[in-house]
């Protein structure tokens, strides 16, 4: 399963976007399922809403749900980015932790703030 960050859900729904066309390209030249975050579904959203740009096929992805397991996880994911001099951002740590957790890849375009987040075991895709 890919899990779709925020930036590229974004990119994919706007329909002018040759970046976002090749994002769903490779995303279904691989075969996987494709996931969202209830926390990225948040993001989009409210970005929706606030523009007055209605995307109805965002509510067709399938969610994941942020659990107990993933606010254990994405704490101490946030502790160990901090100690470790690389504050990440709470939303990133919680969508990391949801990745993590169920064994996913993360498909984003925003590499800076996930990069780091490999060396505990996060994978990216491609």
């Amino acid at each position: 399963m890919i899990l779709l960050d925020t930036d590229v859900l974004i990119e994919i729904f706007d329909k002018g976007s040759d970046r976002g066309d090749e994002a769903l390209r490779r995303v279904l030249e691989s075969g996987k399922d494709i996931a969202t975050t209830a926390i990225n579904l948040h993001e989009v959203l409210y970005g929706l809403h606030k523009y007055a740009r209605p995307v109805s096929e965002v509510s067709l992805l399938p969610v994941l749900d942020y659990t107990k397991r993933d606010a254990r996880l994405s704490s101490e994911i946030e502790l160990k980015a901090e100690a470790g001099g690389t504050p990440v951002r709470r939303t990133d740590a919680m969508i990391a932790a949801i990745a993590l957790n169920r064994g996913v890849a993360l498909y984003t375009f925003d590499l800076r703030h996930f990069r780091p987040l490999k060396a505990l075991g996060l994978e990216l895709f491609p």
